[in-house]
């Protein structure tokens, strides 16, 4: 079985911890990415989320947020699945959207990535 919880690092080096996941499925951590829109020294946000229980032979769901804290203008979403593999490595795959503030509803096109 997959655990969410303990530290993940991604391919571009960004790091991710998360405490504890709850009975209900609920978590919190921290992530510190080295990708940032301004190019900007990034800091530990805080992320908060929630595991999909999995069924008998299944691979937990999960999807969380992350408020970028005081280096951005930002929030971030992810969605994703976790997976072992026959030598036991445990992989996260994930899809994200990034949302990043405008100053109008004409800017709106260009907000989300």
């Amino acid at each position: 079985q997959c655990q969410l919880s303990g530290l993940w690092k991604n391919e571009q080096d960004s790091l991710m911890e998360i405490s504890a996941v709850r009975d209900d499925g609920v978590f919190q951590g921290k992530y510190l990415t080295q990708v940032t829109l301004a190019g900007l020294c990034a800091r530990a946000s805080p992320l908060t989320g929630a595991q999909q229980q999995p069924g008998e032979g299944g691979w937990p769901t999960f999807a969380f947020t992350v408020r970028w804290d005081k280096f951005s203008n930002a929030t971030a979403a992810f969605a994703g699945q976790c997976f072992v593999d026959t030598g036991g490595k445990e992989t996260l795959t994930t899809m994200w959207l990034l949302r990043e503030a405008v100053g109008s509803l004409e800017e709106d096109w260009k907000a989300t990535r």
